[in-house]
């Protein structure tokens, strides 16, 4: 009896080490994940966050071939970017509470469309709901040097903050007013 005990074991054994060695892990993601803060400095709280994922330029020309115009898009890849305000803030000319949103928009070749919906976890467009759109504004379209990753980056000079889209030769600037910027200008 003893016998067949310890036989039961080294079989259990040998199956849970072969369990352990045939876990499978997926590929690493061709759209990785990123985060992007607001912070008025390196040792503060943050004011904004934007989690997203970053596409990778796959064709010669990025908006109108492989992200088109006039279409929604969850400004990035995979799930709907996110954005979290830690206070009120004004977007444009909206204002916006403290809270968490999906970040959509909607490329143009001049200029963009850009949404907060308050809809969020959710995978892409494929739940977007325009029902539930906090703001949209509009936003000029500029030129730069080409970025091969989509990314995202928030430019402060004087009193202005903007939250900066770049991908390929395009840069969208969607001006945010905190609200140590808002009391400021009261």
């Amino acid at each position: 009896m003893k016998r067949i005990y310890i036989i039961a074991v080294f079989v259990c054994l040998f199956m849970l080490q072969n369990q352990i060695h045939a876990q499978g892990f997926s590929q690493l993601d061709k759209s990785p994940v990123d985060i992007a803060y607001l912070k008025p400095n390196n040792y503060s709280k943050p004011l904004i966050r934007v989690v997203y994922s970053r596409p990778k330029k796959k064709s010669d020309k990025v908006f109108g071939e492989q992200v088109p115009f006039d279409k929604i898009w969850r400004t990035g890849a995979n799930e709907a970017t996110e954005i979290k305000f830690y206070s009120d803030v004004k977007i444009g000319n909206k204002f916006v509470k403290a809270g968490v949103y999906s970040l959509h928009s909607i490329p143009g070749e001049k200029e963009w469309t850009i949404i907060l919906n308050s809809k969020t976890n959710t995978w892409g467009t494929v739940f977007y709901d325009p029902e539930k759109d906090i703001a949209r504004i509009k936003v000029p379209v500029k030129k730069g040097r080409p970025v091969d990753i989509f990314s995202i980056a928030f430019k402060q000079n004087y009193n202005d903050t903007f939250m900066v889209l770049a991908w390929d030769t395009t840069r969208v600037g969607i001006p945010i007013e905190t609200n140590v910027q808002i009391l400021a200008d009261l």
